[in-house]
């Protein structure tokens, strides 16, 4: 049974930032000062994954406007093929509705082209190819990804806009 415990001290985001450096590259996360930081912003949440007593992954979500934003999603490497991910993304529908994702685009390669399949398996559609996620900061590139989404999406400018705003204060 999957289930979502939401962090609220630093030292708990420590645990998990370790797995978070070493899974996403450098462009594509925060330094651990920003990531720590997060904490302090009513808008974003950090969750532990739980799958009954075994700690599974984490992920970060903001509350914007509208929408929820999965910022970052991962489900540790030892419990990976076992049908979680699936199970974690029907619990954030269920819990939190209409969801926006970045994912990397599927020409780079075998592992992003699985992730985009997915996401597209777990009722998630590309609404942007032409998405520019923004620096994470100085001596951080920005990144070319995919937006996606498990709902119709009218505008994806003004999505783009507040993720730009928000999420990452650009």
């Amino acid at each position: 049974m999957i289930w979502l415990e939401e962090l609220q001290t630093r030292k708990k985001l420590s645990r998990i930032y370790s797995a978070y450096e070493k899974t996403f590259p450098v462009d594509e996360r925060r330094d651990k000062e920003q990531f720590l930081e997060l904490i302090e912003n009513p808008d974003c949440f950090i969750f532990a994954v739980k799958n009954y007593d075994d700690f599974v992954g984490y992920l970060i979500l903001w509350k914007l406007e509208d929408f929820h934003f999965l910022e970052h999603f991962e489900v540790f490497e030892e419990f990976r093929n076992l049908k979680l991910g699936s199970q974690i993304l029907e619990e954030l529908k269920e819990k939190f509705g209409d969801i926006i994702l970045e994912s990397e685009p599927k020409d780079l390669g075998e592992m992003a082209e699985r992730r985009i399949n997915f996401y597209v398996r777990n009722g998630f559609s590309v609404i942007s190819e032409n998405y520019v996620q923004p620096s994470y900061g100085e001596g951080k590139d920005p990144m070319n990804l995919f937006l996606m989404s498990n709902f119709f999406v009218e505008e994806v400018k003004g999505i783009i806009n507040e993720l730009y705003l928000k999420v990452y204060q650009s």
